[in-house]
């Protein structure tokens, strides 16, 4: 089915592999995972239908692992108030600018618990915030959900599970959790042709949400201010 811009340009899915997504993802810098307020924008809209989730096909939900491996797309709970979504480093280096200037952003001592063991750690999954928190799945996903809209933490890996006698996989994945730094910053260990990514903006918090309305409305048109403020909290 064809997308329909907000400006009025018609464009037919791109998504059919992990090469077609990860090219989204960088002509749009920063997009959501899933359908959402804003026509055509999301990696969902972009995939045939018969691609998005079946027997036979794990699509996007399975094609991220390879996208997020690339080393320069972020991708975590950070649009429309705690979304899945992916960015360019250089976009989300504007989002933690912006992010992180507000009030509303700032961990509570609950957070910053789980902040200090990863730091210590390097990480930090579900499982192991249960433990430390006390807590079950539920409450872990929406603590980490919460540091990932204040861009404290962002998926670092993805991996696949196997499960059953036949070890079959059918897109059952655990997430690994690391800080936005020790992902494109702190490289200690040598990966051919990676250089390490600065995530210090010279922008003011104020001229990075500029740049990221900007972002946004060059491939979604005119979209409403108040649209944008959601999308971008």
């Amino acid at each position: 089915m064809p997308i329909r811009r907000l400006q009025g340009e018609v464009r037919t899915p791109v998504v059919r592999d992990q090469i077609g997504m990860l090219n989204l993802i960088e002509e749009y810098r920063l997009i959501p995972f899933f359908v959402n307020p804003i026509p055509g924008y999301s990696i969902e809209e972009h995939t045939p239908s018969e691609q998005w989730f079946t027997e036979d096909s794990l699509g996007p939900w399975d094609w991220k692992i390879e996208c997020i491996q690339n080393g320069d797309i972020a991708y975590g709970k950070y649009l429309f108030g705690g979304k899945a979504a992916f960015a360019t480093v250089d976009v989300y280096r504007e989002i933690i600018n912006w992010r992180r200037s507000q009030p509303k952003y700032q961990p509570t001592p609950e957070q910053q618990k789980v902040l200090d063991y990863m730091n210590e750690n390097g990480s930090i999954s579900v499982p192991e915030t249960r433990v430390l928190m006390g807590i079950n799945k539920a409450a872990a996903d929406a603590l980490l959900a919460k540091l990932q809209m204040q861009t404290r933490v962002i998926t670092g890996f993805i991996e696949r599970e196997y499960r059953g006698a036949n070890l079959k996989y059918s897109g059952w994945q655990r997430s690994v959790f690391c800080s936005p730094e020790a992902l494109f910053e702190d490289v200690d260990f040598p990966v051919p042709g990676y250089k390490p990514q600065t995530l210090k903006s010279s922008l003011t918090p104020e001229e990075s949400l500029e740049f990221l309305k900007d972002t946004v409305r060059k491939v979604c048109g005119d979209v409403p201010e108040k649209l944008l403020m959601k999308l971008l909290g």
